[in-house]
């Protein structure tokens, strides 16, 4: 068999087991939580949570072990934009999402402030180990804060995961950690064969790990989230579809990037230029124009979703073409995006902005 197709088929069996493992460790990690007397409210807001990111904090600590930093910054970020601009997309185009007044007062900032950090962190080529500790300190304060705010705003807040007999639980706990462990150990298998099948396809194909990084492999770990969303919005909720959403972009950076960088100790995790120049600069971009969408009428349209959608297409041959036998096309390109779509996307966030104002003068008037 050649050694592309065993490359290929590594990295799909890689993202299997990440689905199968991420799985495992969520059942066995709540099922544990409610023996030991977790409240169900912290298991929503922490081990369903973290257990979505699982394929992303796995791939990118095998990605370091294996030397190869580009793959493990690459997948944090193509997965925040396939989230945001893919995995919110789909979800608006099954049903219009409502947006809770949280989202805009604080998850959607919080996101851009930590965005803006990490971009900042990785400007001068690295992410040290005191970044990570950073990172993981403002993970630990978030979630503090969430479960606060939580107690204190209990009608906003989505059910936990299904109730677990407390009774069948004390009984099962070792099934439980049977669960737990297997899930960790295929995770972590998962994570070996996808980044060695990503890393092979990458060299077969002649483009560099970061390309595979922000589209095949970033895809992959975030189809937890998609389906996640996908359902939830097909179940009409829709607010825990967008919840997911930033949930998981809001882990990548705290917890899977500071795990990268922790795991690669002193020399620290490095990033590409054309990661710090182009695609963390997008996807900062992305959760910013979320903003001006989640204003209009506290919802986001089949319309905006589409557009979402359209994006990322945009944005995957933009990274994609310079690659391919289409490269002379590259140039001609670029100069669409910039020139045309980009100036566009910014006159629909100005006019939908502009509404977004003018609809609270009209209100403030009103009372």
């Amino acid at each position: 068999m050649p050694d592309f197709l065993i490359s290929t088929l590594e990295l799909l069996v890689g993202i299997g087991l990440l689905f199968g493992g991420g799985e495992l460790f969520v059942q066995g990690a709540v099922i544990l939580a409610v023996i030991l007397g977790v409240p169900q409210l912290v298991i929503g807001l922490t081990v369903v949570s973290l257990g979505t990111s699982a394929p992303e904090f796995f791939v990118s600590i095998s990605s370091v072990a294996q030397g190869a930093d580009a793959l493990a910054v690459s997948n944090v970020v193509g997965s925040n934009i396939f989230n945001v601009l893919v995995v919110l997309g789909c979800s608006a185009l099954v049903l219009p999402l409502k947006v809770e007044s949280r989202l805009v007062r604080r998850d959607v900032p919080l996101l851009l402030a930590v965005s803006a950090a990490a971009w900042g962190m990785a400007s001068a080529g690295r992410v040290t180990w005191q970044s990570g500790v950073a990172l993981l300190l403002g993970l630990v304060i978030n979630t503090v804060w969430e479960i606060r705010t939580a107690r204190e705003e209990p009608e906003e807040m989505e059910p936990a995961e299904p109730e677990i007999d407390l009774g069948t639980a004390q009984q099962g706990w070792i099934k439980a950690m049977v669960q737990l462990l297997v899930g960790i150990v295929v995770l972590g298998c998962g994570a070996h064969l996808l980044v060695k099948g990503a890393s092979s396809v990458a060299l077969s194909l002649g483009v560099s790990e970061a390309v595979i990084g922000l589209t095949i492999v970033s895809a992959g770990t975030s189809m937890p989230e998609l389906i996640t969303s996908l359902v939830a919005a097909l179940r009409g909720r829709t607010d825990l579809a967008i919840g997911n959403v930033v949930g998981s972009c809001l882990l990548n950076l705290l917890l899977v990037l500071a795990g990268g960088a922790l795991a690669a100790g002193a020399r620290g995790l490095n990033v590409s230029p054309d990661l710090i120049h182009d695609d963390m600069p997008v996807m900062i971009l992305t959760s910013l124009a979320c903003l001006p969408i989640f204003w209009t009428k506290g919802r986001i349209t089949r319309l905006e979703g589409g557009l979402l959608v359209a994006l990322y297409v945009l944005y995957i041959t933009d990274n994609v073409l310079p690659r391919t036998g289409l490269s002379s096309w590259s140039d001609e390109f670029r100069l669409i995006m910039l020139c045309v779509v980009l100036p566009a996307v910014v006159i629909l966030i100005v006019v939908q902005a502009a509404r977004y104002w003018r609809q609270l003068k009209r209100e403030g008037a009103s009372n």
